[in-house]
């Protein structure tokens, strides 16, 4: 097995049996860590995290909703190059992932919870019932504990442990209480804490670990939270208080904060409370103050359960000698509005939706431990530094780049100088702003560039629009088309530009025929054999 402390001076050789844990939370805001400031909220167990690991402050993933931006994560491409580019759109086969690029180096992929994926259509038959779902399984990994499809295994555990699970099952998270509304995130969910879906998922972490013995393994570590619906199982939903929660950012109404631009005023007057309460009525720009912050103290006691949770995790790897040995890297799918710009979900272009917490904590590098990370990162960062760190090979088309360097105190001199992220908002089932603003499939999508000072955000066919991040950093003043920042836009446009082209597909582009025959130019170190 090539995986033993590869590429390290002999000094630094400590581990025989190398692990890696990666912990995949969904929609959870990258400004909410206490490591970075935010108050109140209680996660000791990801403090620890911090405290052992270093903790990245400007870290992206760089595509939303869910699939696409799990696409993302586990390719290490962007969008732009994988296409997956909405949920319930397929996955091209021809991609390499982080397990199949595992499995080279001897690694059994083990995932816990879900990737929200759709195969390859030319690979199946149109009859696969993966197409009558909004994802599944990502090929290469082998499910420990899987929530998808349906939910199904979740579902038949609640069942298997004496829960009576209601018709509409999905039932399990209205609030307790019989003269409870629909929505009133101040109630408990009817499903208690020990048999919640994050009780699951730990349930199947700990099965796997206590099962896996002394092989080196992989485990791929799921949660569904703090993603909707918005209501928490007891203790958690009284945990925090409304009144310690921050007030949404927000314009005065909805209707000022729609004039920014044709695809907010979308989302303003689409966005429905039943996708984020369940069973609610009306729409998310009615949510008064007061029911946001509500909501996000209920939001913070979803992220306090995964923390104990996680703590139980932590505790089976102290007790097995496995907590030294192990890459732990905690991350989330994609961020969560929270009501600012009168929103909730992940949609757009605020960052809001972007920005996700990125902390990692290597065994290796125990100096580097406390530190908080300023670097720009981004979410297609994690495969190469999975592979980097297990000393396999990072496949050539990979846009993402180790984050290594950047754990050991030293950022390279050709290191990234801005943030990239994009979204594509074609019609899919559940959402169709295509046919309301007049913009074809293939058109309707935008990228986004932004450093400390300034963000662009390129439309295919809509205006653009352009941030001065220092003067207006949360967004409400659009300089796009102001005269005075005229040479500014244009530069920025410029460097999309460029950074699409510089990531164009490089799968083959360094091989070359020669009278000599067939040459690579990448290094050893970097290169992907001809079947990657």
């Amino acid at each position: 097995m090539a995986v033993e402390n590869a590429g390290l001076p002999e000094k630094e050789q400590i581990m025989n049996h190398p692990n890696v844990l990666l912990i995949v939370v969904d929609q959870w805001r990258g400004d909410i860590l206490p490591a970075l400031g935010t108050e109140h909220l209680k996660t000791p167990n990801i403090d620890r995290l911090c405290r052992e690991g270093v903790t990245f402050r400007n870290h992206v993933t760089t595509t939303v909703p869910c699939g696409p931006a799990r696409a993302s994560l586990l390719t290490g491409l962007y969008q732009m190059n994988h296409r997956a580019v909405q949920n319930t759109i397929p996955l091209d086969a021809r991609h390499t992932n982080l397990a199949h690029a595992l499995r080279a180096i001897g690694y059994d992929a083990a995932m816990i919870g879900y990737a929200t994926s759709v195969p390859d259509p030319r690979r199946t038959s149109a009859n696969d019932p993966r197409f009558a779902l909004l994802g599944d399984m990502m090929d290469g990994f082998r499910p420990v504990g899987a929530f998808e499809p349906e939910k199904e295994g979740y579902f038949g555990w609640l069942a298997h442990h004496g829960y009576k699970v209601p018709e509409n099952r999905d039932d399990v998270w209205l609030p307790e209480g019989e003269d409870a509304v629909p929505g009133a995130t101040d109630r408990p969910a009817r499903v208690p804490a020990e048999l919640s879906d994050t009780a699951y998922f730990t349930d199947a972490a700990l099965r796997y670990l206590k099962g896996v013995g002394k092989r080196p393994f992989f485990l791929h570590l799921g949660y569904w939270r703090p993603h909707p619906p918005f209501v928490a199982s007891a203790p958690y939903h009284a945990m925090y208080r409304p009144e310690d929660m921050t007030a949404p950012v927000r314009a005065a109404t909805p209707e000022i904060e729609a004039g920014q631009h044709p695809l907010l005023d979308f989302y303003l007057r689409k966005t429905a409370n039943k996708g984020f309460f369940q069973g609610a009525e009306g729409f998310v720009r009615e949510l008064s103050e007061a029911d946001i912050k509500q909501m996000r103290a209920t939001y913070f006691g979803m992220m306090t359960e995964i923390d104990d949770c996680l703590g139980k995790v932590f505790a089976e790897l102290d007790e097995t000698g496995k907590w030294d040995e192990t890459l732990i890297i905690f991350t989330s799918d994609h961020g969560e509005q929270l009501g600012d710009h009168h929103l909730l979900g992940k949609v757009g272009y605020f960052d809001e939706s972007f920005r996700v917490p990125l902390i990692i904590k290597d065994p290796r590098r125990k100096e580097s431990a406390g530190r908080i990370e300023d670097a720009f990162s981004e979410s297609i960062d994690v495969m190469p530094t999975i592979l980097d760190w297990l000393g396999g090979d990072i496949p050539r088309a990979c846009d993402g780049r180790s984050l290594l360097p950047l754990l050991g105190g030293e950022k390279p001199a050709d290191w990234r100088t801005e943030l990239h992220y994009e979204f594509d908002f074609r019609d899919v089932y559940y959402s169709e702003p295509e046919k309301e603003l007049g913009v074809g499939m293939d058109e309707a999508s935008l990228c986004v560039i932004q450093d400390e000072f300034y963000k662009y955000v390129h439309f295919a066919t809509l205006p653009p629009l352009f941030f001065d991040l220092k003067a207006d950093p949360h967004q409400f003043i659009n300089l796009a088309e102001d005269p005075a920042f005229a040479g500014i836009v244009k530069t920025y446009a410029q460097k999309a530009l460029s950074w699409r082209l510089i990531h164009a597909d490089r799968t083959l582009t360094a091989y070359r025929s020669t009278p000599r025959g067939l040459e690579n130019r990448v290094s050893k170190s970097s290169s992907q054999t001809l079947k990657d």
